[in-house]
């Protein structure tokens, strides 16, 4: 039994890592002009836009009709298709492809990733990883929702001020940060945003990832893991990864590093950085 991922472009994951994947674009709106996430809207041409633009640009679910096309395509040439979403509290993605596999009984499900970007990744990667092993669909579903609850997404913003544009936290939370000066350290937590901490300059809010990433268990390197940036430039990525040598350098020789697309930039503006990982168990 043959089976096709569709994941859509929140999950920044292009089309070419993989046979039997599709990923959907998001919408991004500037003023009045829609793009397609990672279409016709590259991530440094967004981020260009972003720092360019007046005002923050809108991203939008993706409608059922577009899942409906997806699946009906890959049904052609695939067995059952999973749909891996984003974040059913950030968005109403996951209830559009809902909608839309009620349309293909017993041969669509869909999986609510509870999380985003890399830490959507990390499903993708893993459902693939099953596939290969010739998991069917059904095991591979309920694998995928045993192992969203142990994956951790945290990272380093530049401000809060683009999560409360976007409505995402309140004005409170963003108004205490910018006065300070601080850096918050955020996760997704439960499909949420959370505000893990705040610090002053860059190197304790390290350390505070550091802290968290110890807190949660520590990595377990034999699942997929991700790091993720956002903007224009690899270099606040390249230094986080050389300043915590002592977390990967007897683990692993490679750390798959993320650009970080529209559809999440436009919440956590540029300069942001991000670890996504599965915790150890026990």
């Amino acid at each position: 039994m043959s089976i096709h991922i569709i994941t859509d472009s929140a999950s920044d994951i292009t089309e070419s890592e993989h046979e039997n994947l599709t990923v959907i674009p998001m919408t991004v709106t500037f003023g009045e002009t829609e793009y397609q996430d990672g279409v016709n809207l590259s991530h440094t041409q967004f981020y260009e836009m972003l720092i360019e633009s007046s005002v923050l640009p809108v991203t939008s679910q993706i409608p059922p009709f577009l899942f409906e096309e997806s699946m009906r395509k890959a049904l052609e040439n695939d067995d059952e298709v999973i749909v891996i979403t984003l974040s059913s509290k950030l968005s109403g993605t996951w209830q559009s492809a809902m909608a839309a596999a009620e349309n293909f009984p017993g041969r669509v499900q869909v999986v609510d990733s509870e999380n985003v970007t890399v830490g959507e990744h990390i499903l993708v990667e893993y459902a693939f990883r099953m596939i290969e092993q010739g998991t069917g669909a059904a095991e591979i579903v309920k694998q995928l929702n045993l192992l969203k609850k142990r994956i951790r997404l945290i990272a380093l913003l530049d401000t809060l001020e683009y999560l409360k544009k976007g409505g995402r936290i309140s004005s409170a939370a963003a108004l205490a940060g910018s006065l300070l000066s601080i850096k918050p350290v955020i996760a997704i937590q439960n499909g949420e945003v959370a505000i893990l901490g705040k610090a002053r300059g860059s190197r304790q809010a390290n350390n505070l990832i550091v802290e968290q990433i110890h807190a949660a268990g520590g990595i377990d390197f034999s699942m997929p893991y991700f790091l993720g940036y956002t903007g224009l430039s690899r270099d606040l990525i390249q230094k986080y990864i050389e300043d915590n040598a002592s977390l990967w350098e007897n683990e692993t020789d490679h750390l798959p590093v993320n650009s970080v697309g529209g559809t999440i930039g436009t919440h956590t503006g540029p300069g942001a950085i991000a670890v996504a990982f599965v915790a150890r168990e026990g």
